[in-house]
């Protein structure tokens, strides 16, 4: 088995990609979303939704930008904390064992 790592590395880990919310009303506010798609492409017509469809998909590449410097921001403070965790290590073990934590 290959490591996440190494995984990453050779370019086979997409996260990104099998990512779903598992917020309660995801499903419900999805379905909302392709049938009022739907009725603003029937009502709108193929040009003017070709612009609109346009439109979202700069709307959709700014917050891709931004989840991608959040999760990019987390993943560091993650890590940082990490470090500060393990650099405190025998610190955290001295009061453990003392019971002051």
């Amino acid at each position: 088995m290959k490591t996440i790592l190494e995984a990453l590395y050779r370019g086979q880990l997409h996260p990104h990609e099998t990512i779903v919310p598992s917020h309660p009303e995801y499903q419900h506010l999805s379905q909302q979303v392709v049938a009022q798609t739907e009725q603003w492409r029937n009502r709108l017509g193929e040009e003017a939704f070709r612009k609109l469809e346009e439109y979202f998909d700069l709307c959709d590449s700014v917050n891709s930008m931004q989840v991608e410097a959040a999760f990019q921001h987390g993943f560091r403070l993650g890590v940082n904390l990490m470090i500060e965790v393990s650099g405190n290590r025998e610190e955290w073990l001295q009061k453990a064992a003392s019971g002051l934590l």
